[in-house]
């Protein structure tokens, strides 16, 4: 990524592709923070946070819960969020509702009361959105009914023209270089000549003229240099690894360097900085944590720059018009940056000083003397603020869920757990408040628990305010978020661990996990649930189909089922991608391949449910595609084994509809609280605008029924 403030548009990309992730649905959505990383050998470890101190209402009470909080509150839309400064500084951006839809306003820093819609979707909410580099227009992405055949749009701010400048049917747009020294092009990639490569070209944001670059005929990805001229290209080789090679002037490619399949999840080029011979690179070659390095253009060699203690190195803050790395963080139970040289080095003491829980950049102005940032203190909504760097000051521009203020919020507390073969699983567990008044991260006495397990699983969880969790623990649910081996930011061996172990070693540490959770006292060995979305989905049906003792009831959303069938209907334009599919989860091209695959899915052991199970899907989900719900759920049915499916007709992989993520959430919280006898709040107004259809088992979730007949009474 070319800067900070370009990571937001840059990231929902990067989020929706399937480059590294089969991303969970069911978590609150990221306040465009920035990627995570690690510190330095020489640089004082990050202190462990254990947990976020509970507010003081929270700490006086010990017997009575906190009032019920409404899931709109949680699910609902945001007041407004993703704050993005001008280039100039002169007029900052956020994502707020028009009309019940997230759409991009724009004011006046000065006056951000004065802001004014700019873009004007009706149907599916905006989710990322980016400045143009010379800060006439805004450029967003948009897909339909949750396809992720991403488009690009520019709206102009001064004629208030939106322009399509992908109009293409079936078409996936990718942004391959953004750049401060050339204002008015971008280089995108477009798959429309070959559905599995993007071909990159330049597109001028003023005349909408797009124009060849390079054809793609295998590549992966691409780096540019700050003049949009491609300088790397990395191919993926059969082995799963990839070769990294230069880009001369005449575009012919030779050989750079290599990275392993070992070292595939955990090593990639970066960005190129303006006039520079080299590009930062995430290295873990010759060791097990990534650390940052400069790869040397002409020769290969790299040059270490910061080296992680605990993590690896995933996130940087580079000059907003150079390019150049300044900064670097670690997250291993909460995350930390540290400053490269002196540049930052007084601004990052600052902000750890100043803002009273863990900050993230999400914009920094051309002369650097504005940021704006998310300030996450977990028992609070996060809020967004404006520093001022010259003065040393700190302004909060808007709170992104102003309704949950003053709201009995759950501390996070971050936990490391053995695994049964030695490995460390680092955690976050949050408590009903009121069962934690001294905020020790152990109840008064044990709770049912929900174990939510994230998407991925090439991913991870984090330390932070979090709405599942919040909604989970008001409802008088423990929730534990395990990072099991696979998940990202803790070195190469702890990913590579996980290969070819889904449904085993994967699903021991959620195991582990639970047994942990039970010996602390936090739970009962009856009373736990376990939910999750994508690969989450996945472990939620292995879990009620291989270990049926263990759980009380699962919550999957949209869970592959079948790993063959899902490996054979993956997105073309994941074929980049399809050898780390081959050697992390199985190989179907194989007899040995197609028989773990086979052994693995939780399809082939349909006969072993014995308990409660809800599934939700994405009729339009391009990557876990609805065959694979509507065959465990037909299994089940031919066995007359109850179930509850829920089906969204225009939604993807995960919900993006407010009003169906709220109708989703109150179908879960009902089903929880009839399993493990938890709070729930009536369904009332939630269905309404949904598009919910439940094709099986509505009566087994108290009041399912009634919701759907009183909207169909409505319409």
């Amino acid at each position: 990524m070319d800067s900070v403030k370009n990571r937001s548009f840059l990231a929902v990309l990067a989020a929706v592709s399937m480059s590294l992730a089969l991303a969970g649905c069911a978590k609150e959505e990221a306040a465009t923070a920035p990627q995570q990383a690690a510190p330095s050998q020489d640089a004082a470890p990050a202190p462990a946070p254990a947990a976020a101190a509970a507010p003081a209402a929270a700490q006086a009470t010990a017997a009575e819960p906190a009032a019920l909080i409404e899931r709109d509150k949680l699910f609902g839309n945001p007041a407004r969020s993703s704050a993005q400064l001008s280039p100039d500084g002169k007029r900052i951006a956020y994502l707020a509702p028009r009309d019940g839809v997230m759409n991009v306003w724009v004011a006046p820093l000065d006056d951000i009361a004065a802001a004014q819609p700019v873009t004007a979707e009706k149907v599916r909410p905006i989710r990322g959105y980016s400045w143009s580099p010379d800060g006439t227009q805004i450029l967003y992405v948009q897909d339909k009914g949750g396809d992720e055949n991403f488009l690009l749009y520019g709206v102009n701010l001064e004629s208030g023209e939106t322009r399509d400048y992908t109009p293409f049917d079936n078409v996936r747009v990718t942004i391959v270089g953004v750049s401060n020294k050339v204002k008015d092009e971008i280089l995108i990639g477009l798959n429309n000549r070959d559905p599995r490569w993007h071909d990159v070209h330049r597109l001028n944001l003023d005349s909408g003229e797009i124009t060849l670059v390079r054809q793609n005929d295998g590549y992966a990805g691409f780096a540019a240099d700050q003049d949009l001229e491609l300088r790397i290209a990395a191919k993926p080789t059969p082995d799963g690894g990839l070769l990294v090679e230069r880009i001369g002037a005449d575009g012919e490619t030779s050989l750079l360097t290599t990275i392993p399949s070992e070292d595939s999840l955990t090593s990639n080029v970066l960005s190129i900085p303006q006039g520079a011979d080299f590009a930062y690179m995430l290295d873990s070659r010759g060791r097990n944590l990534g650390a940052l390095v400069k790869l040397d253009l002409e020769s290969g060699e790299t040059e270490v720059i910061a080296s992680g203690q605990r993590a690896d190195i995933g996130g940087i803050m580079s000059h907003p018009v150079t390019g150049e790395v300044q900064a670097y963080a670690e997250n291993y139970l909460s995350n930390r940056w540290y400053p490269i040289g002196d540049a930052l080095k007084a601004d990052i003491e600052f902000l750890d000083r100043e803002a009273g829980g863990e900050w993230s950049v999400t914009s920094r102005t051309d002369d650097d003397r504005y940021w704006s940032l998310v300030i996450d203190r977990v028992t609070e909504p996060a809020a967004y603020w404006l520093y001022d760097r010259e003065d040393k000051t700190l302004e909060r521009l808007f709170t992104i869920r102003p309704e949950l203020e003053g709201e009995t919020l759950a501390a996070m507390h971050a936990v490391e757990i053995k695994s049964r073969d030695g490995l460390t699983l680092v955690s976050y567990l949050s408590l009903p408040p009121h069962l934690d008044p001294e905020g020790k991260g152990v109840p008064v006495e044990p709770v049912p628990m929900v174990l939510n397990v994230h998407g991925g699983p090439w991913a991870r969880d984090g330390f932070g305010f979090r709405g599942d969790h919040q909604w989970l623990a008001n409802r008088g649910y423990a929730v534990l978020s395990v990072n099991f081996r696979g998940s990202t930011g803790f070195g190469k061996d702890f990913v590579n661990a996980s290969n070819l172990e889904w449904g085993r070693k994967m699903h021991d540490d959620l195991i582990d996990a639970v047994d942990w959770a039970v010996e602390q006292g936090i739970t009962t060995r009856d009373q736990v649930a376990i939910f999750g979305g994508s690969y989450g989905g996945y472990a939620v049906l292995w879990g009620m189909t291989n270990t049926p003792e263990r759980f009380a009831c699962g919550v999957d959303i949209v869970g592959p089922s079948n790993l063959k069938t899902l490996l054979d209907s993956i997105p073309p334009y994941w074929a980049s991608f399809f050898e780390q599919f081959a050697r992390r989860v199985g190989d179907p091209r194989t007899e040995e391949g197609q028989a773990l695959l086979a052994e693995r899915s939780p399809l082939t052991y349909v006969e072993n449910i014995q308990k409660p199970l809800l599934i939700a899907q994405g009729a339009n989900d391009p990557r876990v595609k609805q065959a694979e719900s509507d065959q465990i759920v037909a299994a089940m049915e031919e066995r007359e084994i109850p179930v509850t499916y829920v089906l969204y007709p225009d939604e993807g992989h995960g919900f993006a509809v407010p009003q169906n993520r709220l109708s989703f959430f109150a179908v879960a919280e009902a089903f929880l609280a009839d399993c493990l006898g938890g709070r729930y709040e009536p369904v009332g107004d939630d269905f309404a605008g949904s598009s919910i259809q439940v094709p099986a088992g509505a009566k087994f979730v108290p009041g399912l029924e009634d919701a759907l007949g009183s909207v169909k009474e409505a319409e």
